[in-house]
């Protein structure tokens, strides 16, 4: 077994932290530029594209699922914690770009039609539906990048965890695409190709610039592993 300091988790340093910061908000500008552009773009005409199955049509609508959904970002956010070098990171940045640009055409040529109807008041989580509602606009279903974006991050973080942790993390990726059909924000088509997309990104962009970097783990003998780290390297330990 690897000593305290290989552990999964692993706190990375102020510096790595503002690198983080750094490249997420370039993926958040090219996100709202590529997404957001595309919405503009498609809310101009009517046509749209059905892609639901009739059957679709009678998943029932969960508000309580929002937490699901916006989990995605908790996930974002575990990134700088568990890749150990700058290309890493800047590699998972790059794929989720890429995957970013590959469905901005898909937007535009194949807007989605809406199955269901706007949700009404929903009590303490009207607020919460409303806002992850608005953040994923309406039109930009197929394919799914919320989920294409959690398969991005799980497939890569899954690498180096236990086989408990790759489960977990694998059903953590299942609860959010659960969530997207539970919150009527995308159909099972949208998931088929969000996820394809997301090992396409994974294979095409992110192997490819880390293929060379080697050793993958940079040293830092300042990081101090928590209890909570060695707990969890029982479930996700370095290899």
């Amino acid at each position: 077994m690897n000593g305290p300091s290989q552990t999964y988790w692993r706190w990375p340093g102020w510096p790595r932290l503002g690198y983080t910061l750094l490249l997420s908000c370039a993926q958040g500008l090219w996100f709202t530029l590529i997404y957001g552009g595309a919405d503009r773009i498609t809310a101009q005409h009517s046509y749209r594209v059905r892609v639901h199955l009739d059957i679709e049509t009678a998943i029932p609508f969960v508000p309580a699922s929002v937490v699901g959904y916006m989990s995605l970002y908790l996930l974002f956010s575990a990134a700088p914690f568990i890749l150990r070098t700058r290309r890493e990171l800047e590699a998972l940045t790059f794929a989720l770009a890429a995957v970013t640009l590959a469905a901005g055409p898909c937007f535009l040529l194949l807007p989605v039609e809406t199955a269901f109807p706007d949700a009404g008041e929903l009590g303490a989580w009207t607020g919460p539906v409303r806002f992850a509602k608005q953040l994923a606009l309406r039109n930009n279903c197929f394919p799914s990048l919320h989920f294409a974006f959690a398969v991005v991050c799980v497939s890569i973080f899954a690498r180096q965890a236990a086989l408990l942790g790759k489960a977990v993390l694998w059903l953590w990726a299942g609860g959010i695409a659960a969530s997207t059909l539970l919150l009527h924000q995308h159909y099972v088509l949208d998931l088929v190709g969000g996820f394809l997309l997301a090992l396409a990104g994974v294979w095409l962009v992110y192997d490819r610039l880390t293929k060379t970097d080697l050793p993958r783990r940079e040293p830092n003998a300042s990081a101090q592993p928590s209890p909570g780290s060695r707990a969890a390297g029982l479930m996700f330990p370095a290899r």
